[in-house]
């Protein structure tokens, strides 16, 4: 009888560091997944800002008989920027993407309106859903 206890108590006592393990492993897979989407989207909010920054720096030494509308380039084949340029003001040159070209104050003339999206490449992708940022910013020309 002694010996089946001590049996019965080893098997149940197996089962439980199996349990243990088990929810352990996935928890650090769960982490490990975590944390390569934070590391991701964390990259895709710097590589915004710099387009932000280079898309007022490209628009800012534009020639000013035309507009900057779109620049589309990819980041070490992985990250796809897409950034599209809107303007405001007045007397700006035809084909621009304006939004407003009724404004009364010289503050507001010349006035971006960028929308930055940073995007990993859907072949890198592991889950359904893609990780994508988008970036408003409003700058004076």
């Amino acid at each position: 009888m002694k010996k089946g206890l001590s049996m019965l108590t080893a098997i149940i006592f197996m089962l439980i560091i199996g349990l243990i393990l088990s929810l352990t492993i996935s928890l650090l897979s769960t982490n490990v997944s975590k944390t390569t989407q934070i590391y991701i989207y964390e990259q895709a909010k710097l590589l915004a800002q710099s387009a932000t920054d280079y898309a007022v720096l490209a628009a800012s030494a534009h020639p000013n008989n035309s507009c900057l509308n779109a620049v589309n380039f990819t980041y070490q084949n992985s990250f796809d920027i897409n950034i599209t340029l809107y303007y405001i003001g007045n007397g700006l040159p035809a084909g621009c993407n304006m939004l407003d070209n009724n404004l009364n104050s010289k503050e507001s003339n010349k006035t971006l309106i960028i929308d930055t999206k940073v995007s990993l490449r859907p072949s890198l992708t592991q889950d359904s859903a893609p990780i994508s940022y988008v970036k408003r910013t409003i700058q004076k020309l």
